[in-house]
């Protein structure tokens, strides 16, 4: 299943994606009620394939003459995942990423946060920051967490999971290496789009297996896949796990391929302006496009 956020006068509700269409959720039950169908993504999340299997029953035994479907160009979007209790990332876990850096590859994954005022969704602007000059795009797949996790294996680790987003881990790097800290160069308002849709684990089978591309402008600049990962999806949750609990809605972001501004040699360096258009693509989860824009 593809669930997303629609925007609607100011309120975050449950969208899904069809074959026909976008089904608003809130909309749809103000004229087919049932109270075991939420109206928020993050409901959703922390009622697991239980409540996801709801929801397909539900939309399947509605009368097809009532459903309202939106298309995508009728969608204000917010991000795919609302309000994740932590936002995870994985730095440097890609071999080609690490060597078009000129860094040895981590003997273990390395680990730093962003927070919720980072996330925005599909199509919306993003402010470009007066205090850098060096904005870097870096796609990434998205993992989303579906049940507690605590000191589990590698073997069971892909089972914790709810479902996979496609994002986009924007970087000031002039401010991320002010320091040994990746933080300050992470975190500013909307340096991670997530979405358009958050989609659920049943339908990506291989999340180690998936092609992954930005495109600047209308040019190719990233062109990868997901097997180039130093430490796979079942590495970096079970590691994670052995540290702190994870929870239902925990965002992890897993590292980017080699093809940012900072790979390339510094007299071709020409980072992110406002005015430019970056789309970021993962084979079965989505596009996300966003579009800068300047600090006034």
């Amino acid at each position: 299943m593809k669930l997303l956020t629609i925007l609607n006068e100011g309120k975050e509700v449950l969208g899904v994606k069809t074959n026909e269409g976008i089904i608003n959720i809130s909309q749809t039950l103000s004229i087919h009620p049932n109270a075991n169908i939420p109206t928020d993504l993050m409901d959703v999340i922390n009622g697991g394939e239980k409540v996801v299997n709801e929801i397909e029953y539900y939309i399947k035994q509605l009368p097809t003459d009532s459903i309202q479907y939106l298309n995508e160009e009728e969608i204000e979007w917010g991000p795919a995942v609302t309000r994740p209790n932590k936002i995870i990332c994985v730095g440097l876990n890609y071999r080609k990423h690490a060597d078009e850096t000129k860094v040895p590859y981590p003997e273990t994954p390395i680990l730093f946060t962003k927070y919720n005022n980072t996330l925005t969704g599909h199509e919306k602007d993003i402010t470009v920051p007066k205090v850098t000059n060096k904005l870097d795009y870096e796609v990434e797949l998205g993992i989303v967490i579906g049940k507690e996790a605590k000191n589990i294996s590698k073997q069971d680790a892909l089972n914790y999971v709810f479902g996979y987003v496609t994002a986009n881990d924007l970087s000031a790097r002039d401010l991320q290496f002010v320091s040994s800290q990746w933080l300050l160069g992470k975190s500013c308002d909307g340096f991670s789009p997530v979405g358009p849709y958050l989609v659920t684990r049943d339908e990506i089978k291989n999340p180690n297996n998936l092609q992954l591309k930005t495109i600047v402008n209308g040019e190719e600049r990233q062109n990868s896949n997901t097997r180039d990962m130093i430490f796979y999806c079942d590495e970096i949750i079970s590691y994670i796990s052995k540290y702190m609990t994870l929870v239902p809605g925990d965002l992890i972001l897993t590292g980017t391929p080699e093809g940012v501004i900072l790979g390339d040699p510094e007299d071709k360096q020409v980072y992110l302006k406002p005015g430019d258009e970056v789309s970021v693509e993962i084979e079965k989860i989505g596009n996300l496009t966003n579009r800068f824009v300047k600090d006034y």
